[in-house]
């Protein structure tokens, strides 16, 4: 099933790269974010009717028995194509108990789902993981709280020695709690005021990428808060993983993200919507940890898979050599993407660059064949 996709005008995104990757004209506005599922923010639609309509009038023969038994009658992944020219906000996304609680909690409260101060849109978890298509970059996850210590000291801003010392001191996962909570706070701004003008003057490799953000959004409290973050940097092909409780912000390239089917986000920082603290404070897990790199399982065949420790989702590229073709199992529901050349679904459904088509689970399997670069959605592996 061919699938009819809109694309995101967000104010991060390039106003060109989307154009140069898929052959078409640019508007003269960002596009930020193209759009593959059910989500009802933006669903694709197939001959003028939403995939979610569809799924829900057949959940078996779209879904999947199992797939629609572990997760009811709803696609469980959003799956979209990100073209990141600035920075996206500073944000964390909750565990499932989290978004459940709080979800109902804001009900309760009757406010609306479009107010601006809501946080929770719906009462789902929303891991995620974006493979990179050309070089792409961002921050993700707490970095040892000794390390950050030292790079703060190289700003060489004395108003920062309470957080060097705080970070060098204590439990380090309490240490970093107490800092980022101070750094977000009203109280820091003339600190954060010291450090961010230390920034944009640094010419230390290892600050650049935070004197960049200072640039991008100054005066907001997230770009010193930033600094608590590893900087990763994902050539063409390899994929970041982001589960619940983890910071992270996308600074720039383009890359393909698949997600569950969620809309939950708490923002830190480097934005100018509602920011919560104390929620945000209960949510972030403050362990350090190291950016969790998807290595992808090479068959041999020039299909790749990346499997995440997700339920929702997992993403196979497939490069398509001209010869042969890839046999895509049935069973499940899947949205095959081209990104480059041509990708043929079966004989009749050609895909080009940007095109998209829906694979129910009722097809018991089906050809893809061309001569190009596809990218393949579908649920993860999980137990009933």
């Amino acid at each position: 099933m061919r699938l009819a996709t809109t694309i995101r005008p967000y104010d991060w995104g390039s106003v060109t790269a989307l154009p140069r990757l898929f052959g078409t004209e640019p508007t003269g506005q960002p596009q930020a974010e193209l759009w593959m599922g059910a989500h009802p923010g933006d669903p694709s639609t197939v001959d003028g009717v939403p995939l979610g309509d569809l799924i829900a009038h057949d959940p078996a023969a779209t879904l999947g028995t199992p797939t629609a038994d572990r997760f009811g009658p709803t696609l469980p992944y959003l799956f979209k194509v990100l073209a990141i020219e600035r920075p996206l906000s500073l944000q964390v996304h909750p565990t499932t108990e989290q978004a459940q609680a709080g979800y109902a909690d804001e009900n309760a409260r009757g406010i609306p789902i479009d107010d601006r101060t809501r946080t929770y849109k719906d009462a789902s978890h929303k891991p995620e993981m974006v493979c990179a298509l050309t070089a792409f970059h961002g921050l993700c996850g707490f970095r040892e709280p000794a390390a950050t210590a030292a790079l703060l000291d190289r700003l060489g801003v004395p108003a920062l020695r309470p957080w060097i010392d705080a970070l060098t001191t204590g439990a380090p996962a309490h240490a970093l709690r107490t800092v980022f909570a101070e750094m977000l706070g009203d109280a820091a701004r003339p600190v954060r005021d010291q450090a961010e003008r230390a920034l944009l003057d640094t010419r230390d490799d290892d600050l650049t990428v935070y004197g960049d953000l200072a640039r991008a959004c100054p005066g907001d409290p997230g770009v010193v808060a930033a600094l608590l973050l590893h900087h990763v940097r994902l050539r063409p092909g390899q994929a970041l993983y982001l589960g619940a409780g983890v910071p992270h912000a996308y600074l720039g390239g383009i890359g393909v993200e698949i997600m569950a089917s969620s809309d939950n986000v708490l923002r830190c920082g480097l934005t100018t919507k509602h920011v919560d603290v104390p929620e945000l404070l209960r949510v972030v897990g403050f362990d350090p940890s190291d950016p969790y790199l998807v290595e992808p399982a090479d068959d041999g065949s020039g299909a790749y898979d990346y499997l995440p420790p997700a339920p929702e989702f997992a993403l196979t590229r497939h490069e398509l050599t001209g010869e042969g073709a890839h046999t895509l199992p049935g069973g499940v529901p899947q949205i095959v993407l081209c990104v480059e050349g041509e990708a043929r679904l079966g004989d009749d459904l050609a895909l080009l660059p940007g095109e998209s088509a829906f694979v129910p689970a009722g097809v018991a399997s089906t050809r893809l064949s061309g001569k190009g670069v596809a990218y393949r959605a579908r649920p993860g592996a999980f137990t009933k």
